[in-house]
């Protein structure tokens, strides 16, 4: 069986002032904009997530209401996790080893650079840096979401919204 992780970095957000902490950082108009727009394309592709998983940081979660909407995924089921707003690439695989065995396609948001650098040891592909809303695609062939490790996904797809604008 064929597990789908659809790894998301959160869209532009507002930048840090002194009177917003960063966890409180919202999204901009643009952010907004790119969400929805990333939204519709995993429609038009036909990629439907059937969990949501999110950094609990507000720029992260609205991402995922945002392209939940899209998706006609009831918000309210977005799972927020915090291992995903500070806790490394160790988090986030201790977040994707504990998601549900009947779950086969996750879309998890999160932040850089942890979510790069996540997706390149899932996958061993070499991303740089992935921009704001843009998307990485990895699967994962006959392995339990608790096996998933270094090096044991097969990269499938990077898409970002300005691609998706030149497209």
């Amino acid at each position: 069986m064929k597990k789908t992780l659809i790894l998301v970095r959160h869209a532009a957000a507002e930048d840090q002032k002194l009177m917003v902490r960063d966890f409180e950082r919202e999204l901009l108009g643009k952010g907004k904009t790119d969400a929805s727009a990333m939204g519709r394309w995993l429609v038009s592709k036909n990629i439907n997530p059937d969990r949501f998983v999110s950094s609990a940081a507000a720029r992260a979660h609205q991402t995922a209401v945002i392209m939940a909407d899209q998706l006609q995924f009831q918000a309210g089921s977005i799972v927020l996790e915090d291992f995903l707003y500070d806790g490394g690439p160790r988090g986030y695989l201790s977040v994707v080893n504990a998601i549900p065995s009947e779950s086969q396609v996750v879309a998890l948001f999160g932040h850089n650079p942890d979510i790069t650098y996540f997706a390149e040891y899932l996958s061993g592909k070499d991303l740089d840096s992935m921009s704001k809303c843009s998307l990485v695609i990895i699967e994962f062939e006959n392995l339990e979401w608790a096996e998933i490790s270094a090096k044991t996904g097969k990269f499938v797809l990077y898409m970002s919204p300005r691609e998706l604008r030149e497209s």
